[in-house]
């Protein structure tokens, strides 16, 4: 329910803190899907936050942060 009201005003930006973290998997990876898709034809940035490498490895630009400290881009897809 979060993920959709979070969409529904099509704001610019999402700021979404482990929006799957209390899933289990298969509900996480059906959750995320749609809440990409979402933004995505909205044209939506969406800033996650996450510890899942399942859940940041679908992001288009991923960073690496250590001790509240931006360490790395790890990539950037076009």
């Amino acid at each position: 329910m979060a993920v959709a009201r979070s969409l529904v005003h099509k704001p610019a930006v999402v700021f979404a803190d482990e929006p799957t973290g209390s899933l289990d998997s298969s509900n996480a990876t059906a959750v995320l899907e749609e809440f990409l898709t979402l933004a995505r034809a909205q044209g939506t940035a969406v800033v996650l936050v996450t510890h899942d490498a399942d859940v940041a490895a679908r992001a288009d630009t991923h960073y690496s942060m250590c001790d509240g400290v931006l360490t790395a881009q790890v990539r950037e897809v076009s």
